[in-house]
């Protein structure tokens, strides 16, 4: 008891210490507790939280999620209030995200995630949904990050439990959402994404908002558009993909393929090469992926060099057509029994 008594004080009153000093001494207390953790769990906690806010202030995110990670918040050795391991948890994280390391700031939001739909604090679903729009960010999840980011910039409050959120926050958020959107891989959820994007009016007082209508008017992107939107985007979202491309120069291969589609009944492979700028053999691969994977609707003759683009308003005739054709079925399904009904009656 008196040993837990002394550390409590030695933890509440270590923040006096010179900051080198706090950190050597507040480690030593650690390691000479450690054996006997169990006894002293509050204390140890207690010395973690303030070591971790040094740390923070030193700008040594990692080493402060280090620390905060060593809290014992699972064993059930001690009963802990789900609010803070979900605070925790969600700090963790956040550390991590400052050090640009989403793989460790994704297993504790992970934690968070089964802990977020019992808060009732504004304030931590808040840090909770920013901090989960950066990790998708960070591994390129582009898509789940836009939709997030854009669930954020639309936030209609202003005071958000003590945190303001400010106009540029709001205005941050909804270009990091355009952003990664444009980054994502061309399909369905990124046309929905852009055309939901496209008509928020808030969108055309970006720099951005030309490039973004040219995407979302399926136009063909000239290389000077692409290199000014290059030079605005995060290191993470310019790294090299195995094939040697970047995110970026993909994503804009697949967006001008897909317009020329629009543009062309069929093109030859070469000169499709010569429109996304690649060899003529990267073109025809990257039209295959995109028809395999059934977001580009069309045939490849490898024998004549062609790859013939299908109309998509042909296949909505075709499809309303056995929509029409099924509800006729239907209506004489059920006259039928309605008449064996009324022989039935008779």
């Amino acid at each position: 008891v008196i040993s837990r008594q002394i550390l409590t004080g030695f933890a509440q009153d270590m923040s006096q210490l010179p900051p080198d000093v706090q950190k050597a001494v507040a480690q030593h207390a650690l390691n000479r507790i450690a054996p006997r953790g169990v006894s002293f769990l509050d204390q140890s906690t207690l010395i973690r939280e303030k070591l971790a806010e040094l740390l923070e202030r030193e700008e040594e995110w990692t080493r402060a999620a280090q620390v905060l990670a060593g809290i014992d918040l699972d064993s059930g050795v001690r009963a802990v209030e789900p609010q803070y391991k979900l605070a925790t948890h969600i700090k963790i994280a956040t550390l991590y995200l400052e050090d640009d390391d989403p793989v460790s700031a994704e297993t504790f939001i992970k934690k968070a995630s089964s802990l977020i739909a019992g808060s009732k604090d504004p304030v931590l679903e808040l840090q909770y949904k920013t901090s989960y729009a950066r990790i998708m960010d960070a591994k390129r999840r582009f898509i789940e990050a836009a939709s997030r980011y854009y669930e954020l910039s639309s936030i209609t409050t202003r005071q958000v439990g003590g945190l303001s959120v400010g106009e540029d926050d709001l205005i941050g958020a909804l270009n990091n959402a355009i952003t990664c959107t444009i980054l994502a891989a061309a399909g369905p959820q990124r046309s929905r994404m852009l055309s939901q994007l496209y008509k928020d009016e808030r969108s055309a007082a970006l720099p951005v908002w030309p490039f973004l209508e040219k995407v979302y008017l399926e136009r063909i992107l000239r290389k000077d558009e692409v290199s000014a939107f290059a030079s605005t985007l995060k290191p993470h979202q310019m790294a090299l993909l195995p094939d040697g491309s970047t995110v970026l120069s993909k994503a804009v291969m697949q967006h001008n393929l897909l317009s020329a589609s629009k543009l062309y009944n069929n093109i030859s492979v070469a000169e499709l090469g010569n429109l996304l700028d690649v060899d003529p053999v990267k073109a025809e691969q990257l039209a295959a992926e995109m028809i395999g994977e059934g977001r580009l609707q069309g045939t490849i003759d490898q024998v004549e060099g062609l790859i013939h683009f299908e109309d998509s308003l042909e296949q909505l005739v075709q499809w309303d057509k056995q929509v029409a054709n099924a509800c006729v079925k239907v209506d004489n399904i059920l006259d039928m029994i309605n008449a064996a009904n009324g022989a039935v009656a008779a």
